[in-house]
């Protein structure tokens, strides 16, 4: 079976450059929302994610949802405190924090509106576990005060969160003396202040919301998992790698973004696909006499259909590339939503990967295979005589 010869589709292109030009633009548009929406949910993920070690365990009360309804007493954090599984600093010092977590509401700087605000109870452990958090701005509060540090996205998004400035919580003013980062993580969107004072302000007492500490090198989750199942005290409890604890507060929110996503892409496929059947029909109707004449030279049928298909599928995926390289822009942009399972606003960034590009291809390929389905079929039906009779 003679193929059709790539200069004949290149030439068509040629002739028909405006209406392939708008045809890609369709494409590219639909592309771009897919890419965009899966670069958004990606995003919460690494966000999330990337705020965890392998090597730190976060342990919470069963069945909780996230850190704000899991709730551990001190007595068992006094238990969990003598695992011989935790790791200690060079001062002998258990490295393990454990983390009252409430909300707050703020107002946000860019519409004016409220919206919730995760603080964390910590102490100067807090900064050993998670190394990757530093002070960039101003100075780490003072243990015993009402000092509180903020992360860099709740510096940038919520009024009245500067240096110096005071902030309401629990009827008595914390004084912010710091600003931290923690390489673009979920960090970033909290407040951090004294436990102590945390569990007094807000009448918690000795209860904390989860524990986090880091394992010793020749510990593993698995141990440390049969440690608590096998003492009764800490049955209603569940230790987690940080990462895996982390991941899975972004699947709700991320679930939905990628439902949301989809609904809305495949509304916009609609359209491109409409835009691809009428350029590849008015493409056919052109081109009639040209059809007959292949096929009098003796292309058959399926020449003339993959011809008009790959013309299709080619348009796609130039439309499709564009698209997703449109949408790699967007890594420079942030932006922020409330996370479902802490009920906290959450600063992220769009993220590209590998995996996504390959979606989006793929994506673009079932276009260009769908909308020329139907003209490729109507073209390589013709008979000889009627498409050279057309002219």
């Amino acid at each position: 079976m003679p193929a059709v010869p790539f200069q004949y589709m290149l030439g068509s292109f040629k002739r028909r450059r405006l209406t392939m030009i708008i045809t890609m633009g369709g494409f590219a548009l639909v592309i771009f929302v897919y890419t965009a929406v899966l670069m958004m949910s990606h995003g919460v993920e690494k966000t999330l994610a990337t705020g965890g070690s392998e090597q730190n365990v976060v342990v919470s009360r069963k069945s909780s949802q996230g850190e704000i309804s899991s709730i551990i007493d001190g007595d068992a954090v006094n238990v969990i405190l003598t695992l011989p599984q935790i790791a200690k600093d060079a001062n002998g010092r258990t490295l393990a924090t454990a983390e009252p977590v409430v909300v707050i509401n703020l107002y946000k700087k860019d519409d004016g509106g409220m919206s919730n605000v995760t603080i964390r109870g910590v102490d100067e452990t807090a900064f050993k576990v998670r190394a990757h958090v530093k002070i960039t701005d101003g100075k780490m509060f003072a243990p015993g005060s009402r000092d509180i540090v903020v992360g860099k996205a709740v510096n940038s998004g919520f009024a009245g969160t500067s240096i110096g400035e005071r902030i309401k919580i629990a009827n008595d003013y914390w004084t912010i003396v710091g600003v931290m980062s923690a390489e673009g993580s979920a960090f970033e969107s909290e407040i951090w202040g004294d436990s102590k004072q945390l569990q007094a302000a807000f009448n918690r007492q000795n209860t904390i919301s989860t524990m986090t500490f880091r394992m010793t090198d020749q510990a593993s989750i698995d141990e440390i998992k049969k440690a608590f199942e096998s003492d009764r005290r800490l049955v209603q409890y569940e230790p987690k790698t940080e990462i895996k604890f982390y991941k899975e507060q972004s699947e709700l929110l991320a679930a939905f973004l990628k439902a949301l996503g989809t609904a809305v892409t495949f509304i916009f496929s609609f359209g491109a696909i409409i835009g691809a059947v009428i350029t590849m029909y008015t493409a056919v109707a052109n081109r009639t006499t040209e059809i007959g004449t292949l096929r009098a030279l003796g292309f058959r049928r399926r020449s003339v259909l993959f011809s008009f298909l790959i013309e299709s599928v080619f348009l796609a995926l130039i439309g499709g590339a564009g698209g997703v390289a449109l949408a790699a822009f967007l890594q420079f942009f942030s932006i922020s939503t409330i996370n479902f399972n802490s009920f906290a606003e959450l600063s992220f960034a769009f993220s590209l990967s590998p995996e996504i590009i390959i979606n989006a291809m793929f994506f673009s390929v079932f276009m260009g295979v769908f909308g020329g389905f139907f003209p490729s079929i109507r073209a390589a039906r013709l008979k000889i005589v009627d498409a050279l009779r057309n002219e």
